[in-house]
């Protein structure tokens, strides 16, 4: 594989264009050239394919998508390109199978192919969410790391350092992204999983710097910062920035892609191409250990929409297929906590997932952009039924996830707002109230009565 620093030699020296020029003359004519020659074509009836030579043909069009469009450095004006040896190179000497996590919580990234049964990577968490106060991020970590099922922590976001609003850039940002890894850090201790592996870094960081403070206070080798790219296939010198630190730290990196549903990449076609573009983007310009990608909904803000959930699959399929680099998929749901629509969310888009060969990240609720609307519950029941559907047929989980959307997906414009974490958890003890727990036992027998999903463990609930 090329090296990292001639991805940044090609960023300061490669072909000159605008901006506006790469979105419009080069990618959008490239991209629907592509979807055009191999055949792309979304099928709504069946939001989990089941056809190999699809998802053969969406990764060849993402390939050669890929090296006839390049990578955009938005700082410098110039694309950043590779031939198809060098992808080849990169998929080829990818990584595989790196440990997460210390000690007795240390975990191994499973490689997937669809219709695995290998049990699923499950990351469990808030995802990102906002929350205001220092005891529920604390409590809410503590809550996901008692997850028997989770193998990774993905952390909240703090708001409020010492009253005042966090500000990216500035001496608050460095702050707040420190104490929320050491909030982190107590959680878990607290949980009895001290060693368990934060996946999605330093979320209270916004800018490069931020990072960099916050992993001095706690952030380990065998953690991950996620990094990501900005939409669509462009850079900026601040990602860059994060990658140059990890490498020279050995810190691990989640490879972030959140393609536009309904942006520059089109309807659920180009979706799915430029999501399988993004994997050898991710080993090549971001180094990551893993690809984690979530299509999401230009205007709902959601990815547990039929045709996002259409994308991801046929992507996940054409990447678990071609290419070593292990998928971690992240969901955004519409509803809040503690409503029967937040739970059918998730299950939708984790089953669609793991039965197309990759591993999930589940607990953003509330579109993850909503003050304190965020619980430990639902994670718990994706996770479970995470694990209980590895080894399950594409075709058979299609009938299960288009139930589950028929619940749903007319709501998404107006979803249930649910409950804040302080008005469906003990904000003392982090623990759900009874009726929280009484719905989640009611959808739990739910998915066995009337989807025939056997759980494979106990739960803690129970």
């Amino acid at each position: 594989m090329i090296s990292f620093w001639t991805v940044v030699e090609r960023a300061l020296a490669g072909p000159i264009c605008t901006e506006r020029d790469f979105e419009l003359d080069i990618f959008v004519p490239n991209l629907r050239k592509m979807v055009e020659k191999y055949g792309i074509k979304y099928d709504p009836q069946n939001p989990v394919p089941s056809d190999d030579d699809l998802a053969d043909r969406v990764w060849e069009a993402g390939m050669e998508f890929l090296v006839e469009t390049g990578v955009y450095c938005v700082d410098t004006e110039r694309r950043i390109l590779f031939s198809r040896d060098e992808i080849e190179g990169a998929l080829a000497s990818g990584p595989c199978g790196r440990v997460f996590g210390e000690g007795k919580d240390a975990r191994v990234m499973p490689k997937r192919v669809p219709e695995d049964t290998t049990p699923p990577w499950c990351s469990v968490g808030p995802t990102s969410s906002p929350l205001s106060s220092e005891l529920y991020y604390v409590n809410l970590v503590k809550a996901h790391a008692e997850n028997p099922l989770g193998d990774g922590i993905t952390i909240p976001c703090l708001t409020m350092v010492n009253g005042q609003p966090i500000v990216g850039g500035s001496p608050l940002g460095i702050e707040g992204a420190i104490r929320a890894v050491l909030l982190t850090r107590e959680g878990m201790r607290r949980a009895g999983r001290p060693g368990m592996p934060i996946v999605n870094g330093v979320t209270t960081a916004a800018r490069a710097q931020e990072h960099i403070a916050a992993s001095h206070f706690g952030i380990r080798k065998t953690d991950a910062l996620e990094i990501g790219t900005v939409h669509e296939l462009k850079v900026d010198f601040d990602t860059m920035n994060k990658v140059a630190y990890s490498l020279a730290a050995g810190n691990l990196i989640f490879a972030e892609n959140g393609v536009i549903l309904g942006g520059l990449a089109g309807g659920p076609a180009g979706v799915a191409v430029v999501t399988a573009a993004y994997n050898p983007v991710d080993l090549l310009v971001l180094r990551g250990a893993v690809q984690h990608p979530f299509p999401t909904h230009f205007d709902l803000g959601v990815t547990s929409v039929r045709d996002t959930v259409w994308a991801r699959s046929v992507a996940n399929q054409a990447i678990t297929r071609n290419s070593t680099l292990p998928v971690v998929n992240v969901g955004y749901s519409a509803a809040g906590p503690m409503t029967r629509m937040l739970f059918y969310e998730h299950c939708a888009w984790v089953i669609a997932s793991v039965v197309s060969g990759g591993s999930v990240e589940v607990g953003a609720s509330a579109r993850g952009t909503a003050l304190d609307y965020t619980s430990p519950v639902e994670p718990l029941l994706a996770s479970e039924v995470a694990h209980a559907v590895a080894g399950m047929s594409r075709r058979e989980a299609n009938t299960v996830v288009n139930a589950l959307l028929g619940k749903y997906e007319t709501q998404l414009r107006e979803p249930p707002t649910g409950k804040k974490y302080q008005e469906c958890c003990d904000p003392v003890t982090g623990k759900p109230n009874r009726e929280f727990l009484e719905l989640y036992l009611e959808v739990r027998r739910e998915m066995t009565d009337q989807f025939g999903i056997q759980f494979t463990s106990a739960s803690p609930y129970l």
